[in-house]
């Protein structure tokens, strides 16, 4: 082959290559990606190459969380066609009410966010007919099913994931369905609507005693947020249908957690809605190639070291 049939030939390998990446670019929608685990999406989806928009209310979500490169706007999931005119080629439905305790307090709001926005959001999906993908919740596996009931959080969330089903079903319509096990990792929330792990963080930073529910001993499995991320992008690729459980196998006792801080312990009353038992499946997110990889023991010791994270 001579020079110039070679420089043909690389320029057309070069167009080929061009035009490939650029069928792989998508358009994404992250629901609630101003929040701890959206910002982290969105990121990482930016990062991929991937033009993301995210629509956030920033109950919980924040600012600070914007990430470089997203379209970001402001609005309610229940107006999310007024918001979002496009047409994206997957939805990650992140944005909805996240805390089971609380919810007892406000189940007005947990409606109006996890079952008005979330109504709005698989209308948005009907009629654009990408791929949705759902985050369900994990407290509907907890305590052998009877999770599923224990709070209007939980309620809210595991009759979601039969509505998405149902309209999967009804109207021949792509997803796919995750389930988060307790996520920690940089950007976690404190207060009332915080993550365990930050609030005891900012607790030994301050050293002040660790609160903790009667009996201490009910059990979680803790996840980083980098690899919920990587569960995420995975599933969003090539999952398809319920059931995708994304979490570390390793489970700790809420009592163990404080331990591995060290400090003093201060027990309060036991909690409506406060499960026992957090029973795990990632048996078809590992199918895919998915694996944890951070744990949370490791974590803790680097803020113990280092006195932040």
């Amino acid at each position: 082959m001579d020079t110039r049939a070679f420089g043909r030939y690389c320029s057309r390998r070069g167009s080929l290559y061009s035009s490939l990446k650029m069928t792989k670019q998508k358009l994404i929608l992250v629901t609630g990606g101003a929040g701890f685990i959206g910002s982290h999406l969105c990121e990482r989806l930016v990062k991929d190459g991937h033009q993301v928009i995210s629509l956030d209310n920033y109950f919980t979500g924040s600012r600070e969380n914007h990430i470089e490169g997203v379209d970001y706007r402001e609005g309610h999931t229940k107006d999310i066609e007024k918001h979002v005119p496009e047409t994206p080629d997957i939805v990650y439905h992140l944005g909805e009410y996240s805390r089971v305790e609380k919810s007892f307090e406000e189940p007005a709001l947990v409606w109006d966010l996890n079952k008005d926005g979330t109504f709005g959001v698989l209308e948005f999906w009907r009629k654009k007919k990408c791929k949705l993908l759902y985050a369900g919740s994990s407290t509907k596996f907890a305590d052998d099913g009877a999770g599923r009931d224990q709070s209007p959080y939980a309620w809210t969330k595991a009759t979601n994931t039969e509505l998405v089903k149902n309209y999967g079903s009804w109207y021949d319509l792509s997803y796919a369905i995750t389930y988060f096990y307790n996520v920690y990792g940089p950007g976690e929330r404190s207060g009332a609507y915080g993550t365990v792990i930050e609030i005891f963080r900012k607790k030994y930073s301050a050293g002040e005693p660790f609160t903790i529910t009667a009996p201490g001993t009910q059990k979680r499995n803790f996840t980083h947020v980098d690899d919920i991320i990587d569960g995420l992008v995975l599933v969003g690729s090539n999952g398809i249908g319920d059931g995708f459980g994304i979490g570390n196998e390793q489970a700790y006792s809420i009592l163990e957690v404080a331990k591995l801080f060290g400090g003093e312990i201060v027990m309060t009353l036991p909690r409506q809605g406060n499960r026992m038992i957090s029973e795990i499946n990632t048996s078809k997110t590992r199918a895919l190639g998915w694996s944890s990889k951070k744990n949370l023991a490791d974590y803790i010791s680097d803020i113990c070291l280092h006195k932040t994270v």
